[in-house]
């Protein structure tokens, strides 16, 4: 039998412009997971956390993930889970992705990490499609491997690792409000125009130069979303009056995070950051909507081993 720790942070996904292609990991928040392996075959799940999560364990996204991962390798095993730490689900930061990061990373530990980086990611990714009935990673990404992630493509997966160039910090609301990523999908429109179509890639393009070239003003000018955001900012009381007091603090830029409904706020220097924070807990608190503030550093450092040890 053996036995390990492992944690997966919290990430953004979309960055504005990036629909289902990019995101980033964040420090200090996230998930831990306790994974045992034995002789046998099934998958237990125990839940420690005062999280509600269901109940059958074909409905866990960590499921999918440790099925996938025997299929990928031809191992086997009984897997048992002990989730220890729990990002809240519909949160915003990856709270699905974080859970199927840290079981592909857990599994790849436990046998020896017969899989790369980049087939970690694909096993993740079973997680994403039971939450949200698609196969992304601009989530379960940068969970795994940190940092800033392009996916260029999906057939085959190709991912990218962006710079970040000095220091970036978010602040991250997330106001008690439930939006499934199944439901806000679903008033995305099928087609879009080729003027918001445009407007998008030359975004994509600019927040990538950016990135590259260390210009801060770029990648807050190219952080915006004329595909998802017109229509999610509907589940968000006051979405363009929070903007306009975020980016007057001279923060680069403010976006849905991910689905929603968390926002959050980008910026190079600290004391920025914490000052969106309060700002963003203010604004919920107006609407009589209460939150929780986050204000952490964008991190390199993805899905990590805490404890190993053979029983």
């Amino acid at each position: 039998m053996k036995k390990v720790r492992v944690f997966a942070p919290a990430s953004i996904a979309n960055l504005g412009c990036g629909f289902d292609i990019m995101g980033l990991a964040l420090d200090e928040v996230g998930d831990i997971l306790e994974m045992t392996a034995s002789e046998g075959d099934g998958i237990t799940i125990t839940n420690k956390t005062s999280v509600p999560l269901p109940e059958n364990v074909e409905d866990n996204v960590i499921t999918p993930v440790i099925r996938k991962f025997f299929e990928m390798t031809g191992l086997s095993g009984h897997i048992d889970v002990t989730i220890c730490q729990k990002i809240y689900p519909g949160s915003g930061i990856g709270s699905s992705a974080a859970s199927s990061a840290a079981a592909a990373y857990g599994m790849n530990e436990l046998y020896d990490c017969p899989l790369s980086d980049e087939e970690m990611v694909i096993c993740a990714m079973e997680g994403e499609n039971l939450a949200s009935g698609g196969y992304h990673a601009d989530n379960a990404a940068p969970a795994l491997l940190g940092g800033i992630i392009l996916i260029r493509g999906y057939e085959p997966l190709d991912m990218i690792q962006l710079p970040i160039p000095g220091n970036f910090y978010c602040a991250v609301v997330h106001p008690e409000i439930v939006v499934s990523t199944k439901a806000a999908r679903s008033i995305l429109p099928k087609a879009v125009p080729m003027h918001d179509a445009i407007s998008q890639w030359g975004n994509v393009g600019g927040l990538v130069a950016g990135l590259y070239s260390g210009n801060i003003g770029l990648v807050g000018r190219a952080m915006k979303d004329a595909v998802a955001e017109p229509y999610r900012k509907q589940f968000i009381p006051g979405f363009d009056e929070l903007r306009e007091k975020i980016l007057a603090t001279g923060s680069m830029a403010m976006n849905i995070s991910g689905s929603g409904p968390s926002v959050f706020s980008l910026s190079d220097k600290r004391e920025i950051a914490h000052k969106a924070g309060k700002i963003m807990k203010d604004h919920f608190s107006a609407h009589g909507i209460n939150c929780d503030v986050y204000v952490v550093k964008v991190t390199n450092k993805g899905a990590k081993l805490l404890a190993h040890e053979v029983l």
